[in-house]
């Protein structure tokens, strides 16, 4: 075998690889390890003396659903006496502040930053005025069931446990079919998050909503990182595990276009590849064993095949010119794909991506976000401000 026909086959075989056990493989594992070590149960039962909480909101011109987001929060089942809703405005220009003001006699505080550094930094903020034992963190346009925080704080009762990660549910009134894949995808995340659950810990929280003791909550944490994915790691780190709790459910809106979704996936991978870079050490077997097993198979793996994706066509294209007829094939069945893709992206009618185009598009787009997010990570280019995703009603 000549030396471009291996080349061809190692570019067109490490990206498959890993994605075959990224997400197929490794979730087979997990459950194999169930069958040897059956998981032990979240606690269940509903606490007599709930802990103090601090609900943290950090916010970004969100004047359309502001307002309904804190009437929710101070109509759900939980002690008021023991609760704190703490508003953090990235310096919003909209009315966002004004309408938090409106809702302080209620209750409700307000944190403005005196110029716009990004949900991190803002969070950093907010640490000092935290008062509560479990902090719950949520996105400003999420809707919760009216049970989920007590279902999401219940668990604390476990002393082992740092993190208590929501359940995602994807939902919009919006028929916009490109769009609908990421439910798909995001129902495909939780069901693999209650497996790592089983198994002992998982190894990255719901953006959206989760909750952490208040004494794993770093100050000076930097602001170009992802805190829900560190979260986990920093539990990790001070001997915690953290779990996924399937019955505290957060209706997350889909985005509004696969644009807007495309947007936020760089974004939350490039912020997540460097969150993984400053905590890399948890990647070694040898002190943090299946917790760094779980997270090379659950987030770099994944991560490493938009970096190998680019090889895949190249590969191809070299077995195409030593004569092979099914490279030649393969390659024109890649290149049709990628050119539908890349048509249901950008489909220029309205009414959106027609339904054919839909998941063509939804790929195409994602491994063209998590290609743009390596390519940050290489440049060490960081992302601290943040652009809240603007998702439909």
């Amino acid at each position: 075998m000549t030396a471009i026909r291996v080349l061809g086959w190692v570019l067109i075989a490490t990206p498959i690889v890993l994605f075959l056990y990224a997400y197929l493989l490794y979730p087979a594992l997990l459950k194999l390890y169930l069958k040897v070590r059956p998981g032990t149960p979240l606690p269940a039962a509903p606490l007599e003396d709930p802990p103090t909480i601090s609900i943290t909101i950090p916010a970004y011109n969100e004047e359309r659903s502001i307002g309904s987001t804190i009437e929710r929060l101070l109509a759900l089942p939980y002690p008021p006496e023991k609760r704190q809703i703490l508003i953090v405005s990235d310096a919003s220009t909209d009315r966002t502040d004004e309408i938090v003001r409106s809702y302080s006699d209620r209750g409700v505080e307000l944190l403005r930053m005196p110029s716009r550094t990004g949900k991190t930094a803002a969070e950093n903020a907010a640490a000092k005025f935290l008062r509560g034992d479990i902090v719950v963190n949520m996105d400003a346009t999420i809707h919760l069931l009216p049970d989920s925080i007590p279902n999401l704080v219940r668990v604390f009762a476990d002393p082992t446990i740092g993190v208590a990660s929501g359940r995602d549910r994807s939902v919009s009134t919006v028929d916009r079919d490109a769009v609908k894949a990421e439910s798909g995808y995001v129902g495909y995340e939780m069901w693999l998050r209650d497996l790592e659950t089983a198994c002992g810990t998982i190894v990255g929280a719901s953006g959206c909503f989760y909750a952490i003791r208040r004494p794993l909550v770093q100050e000076l944490f930097p602001g170009a990182l992802s805190r829900d994915f560190a979260s986990p790691l920093i539990a990790r780190e001070n001997g915690y595990r953290s779990v996924s709790v399937p019955d505290a459910y957060c209706l997350v809106p889909r985005a509004r276009s696969l644009e807007s979704e495309f947007n936020r996936k760089v974004r939350t991978m490039a912020r997540g590849l460097d969150t993984l870079f400053y905590k890399r050490h948890l990647l070694g077997f040898r002190r943090f064993g299946r917790f760094a097993f779980m997270l090379w198979s659950h987030k770099l793996a994944r991560w490493l095949v938009f970096l190998l994706l680019p090889g895949l066509p190249v590969g191809l294209g070299f077995l195409t010119a030593t004569g092979s007829e099914w490279a030649r094939l393969a390659l024109a069945l890649f290149l049709t794909g990628t050119a539908l893709g890349l048509l249901g992206w950008r489909w220029p009618g309205k009414g959106g991506t027609p339904r054919f185009l839909a998941l063509p598009a939804f790929i195409v787009a994602s491994c063209v976000a998590g290609v743009i997010a390596w390519g940050k990570l290489i440049r060490h280019e960081e992302n601290p401000i943040w652009e809240p995703t603007r998702r439909a009603a």
